[in-house]
């Protein structure tokens, strides 16, 4: 028996936000205008301020979509290891996946920080999103039996951040493998358990 097909036309908002998704990362939150976001979206300019309120708010719900997919992402990748030093490194696993990714243009926190406002809702959008790694980082690197959970959690945040950039600014995915190298290197050192951090991920460079 042929099962019949959904017609169920997206909404509105999922339409604004996919259309924001795909503008604001590939081009940058300032640079693209509203009006670009509706055209794109197939929608009316009343369906974007009834639904959102202005450019601002559906910035700040487009980087709420983007935190709700990273948070995802990571924690299925987290939850899929066996050891807390594993789970560690399945982050920047989880991350490095990314750079090989032919719409990759970085961290979409970083990008939309870099303009914007003190107090704004953009900035608390990325505290919120930092706020939530810093803590897994933390509290993985405790569970791995680290003297220091927060120093050694924010250590790998650093790096976790760096590979992103790196990779994004030089066009090189195999920025993952050496940030996985240097993130097992201070596992063992924080944890003082040298060998548990497991094999290195090969990835393959967009360079060649």
């Amino acid at each position: 028996m042929a099962t019949a097909r959904s017609t169920t036309k997206p909404s509105a908002r999922e339409r604004l936000l996919a259309a924001a998704d795909e503008l604001f990362y590939a081009e940058g939150v300032r640079s693209v205008g509203i009006d670009r976001v509706i055209e794109h979206a197939g929608v009316a300019k009343a369906s974007l301020y009834n639904t959102f309120g202005g450019k601002e708010q559906l910035i700040r719900a487009y980087l709420d979509t983007r935190h709700a997919g990273i948070t995802g992402r990571i924690t299925d990748a987290v939850d899929s290891r066996d050891t807390p030093c594993e789970r560690l490194l399945a982050i920047f696993e989880a991350q490095g996946a990314l750079f090989g990714e032919p719409d990759f243009h970085g961290c979409a926190f970083v990008q939309a920080s870099a303009e914007a406002g003190p107090g704004s809702l953009v900035e608390e959008a990325a505290d919120n999103y930092r706020a939530w790694l810093r803590e897994l980082f933390a509290r993985l690197a405790g569970e791995a039996g680290a003297a220091d959970p927060r120093s050694l959690g924010r250590q790998l945040h650093l790096l976790y951040d760096g590979a992103g950039i790196s990779a994004r600014m030089d066009r090189d995915p195999s920025a993952a493998v050496a940030a996985r190298a240097a993130a097992s290197a201070l596992i063992a050192a924080g944890t003082g358990d040298v060998g548990r951090t497991g094999p290195a991920v090969t990835v393959t460079s967009a360079l060649g």
